[in-house]
């Protein structure tokens, strides 16, 4: 059966979003919470088409732990604390992805990656760090069944899960059944918030 989008024909439209966001919306009537949810939005919709193109099941007893995910985590209380986020399709089942495992972002070239460190590399995207670089204080994510701030998982379906189970037999537990509501709040309290619908992963 056919995909519905091949590879380069997501990373155009990826990269076509950025450069209508770059160069048609002026800088200074957008704050940072604008930005940060954003640039989320762009990067939840480049995971979903992804996920679309690249079919992880298998064989594998734990082959749902491959799909592709938007996780938010603290830093280091000792490294000035905040929250930060990873894309990725894990392979070493650690639920700590590493920079390999990453999508990179089609606009920099850069991982859409970071650690608890929340040190900014020449390899890592900054729009990682929501604390740091937009004044992100805190991540609810609605349908989080998670003990982390949460995550969202894409299935090449369109289903989307909340969670991704250690069991073998849960590979379809945790799918989202309602709109899942991911919101920012800004250090100065602003709130700012994105919408993903069931069954189909759209997002708003």
């Amino acid at each position: 059966m056919k995909k519905a989008f091949s590879l380069l024909e997501m990373v155009l439209v990826v990269v076509l979003i950025g450069l209508l966001y770059v160069l048609f919306i002026p800088k200074k009537q957008i704050n940072k919470l604008e930005e940060a949810t954003n640039r989320i939005s762009m990067y939840l919709s480049y995971a979903r088409y992804q996920a679309f193109i690249d079919d992880k099941y298998s064989n594998e007893d734990l082959w749902h732990k491959k799909r592709w995910t938007m996780k938010f985590f603290r830093c280091r209380e000792n490294e000035g604390g905040g929250i930060y986020f990873s894309i990725y399709s894990e392979k070493n089942d650690t639920g700590h992805p590493n920079q390999k495992e990453s999508l990179k972002d089609p606009l920099t070239n850069k991982y859409i990656h970071s650690n608890n460190f929340c040190k900014e590399n020449n390899e890592n995207s900054k729009y990682a760090l929501l604390s740091k670089n937009f004044d992100i204080e805190k991540v609810n994510i609605s349908c989080n069944n998670t003990d982390s701030l949460g995550q969202i998982s894409f299935e090449n379906d369109g289903k989307v899960y909340s969670k991704l189970s250690h069991k073998a037999d849960e590979a379809y537990e945790y799918e989202i059944n309602t709109p899942c509501f991911i919101q920012l709040t800004s250090k100065k309290q602003e709130k700012k918030e994105i919408k993903i619908y069931p069954k189909t992963a759209f997002i708003e």
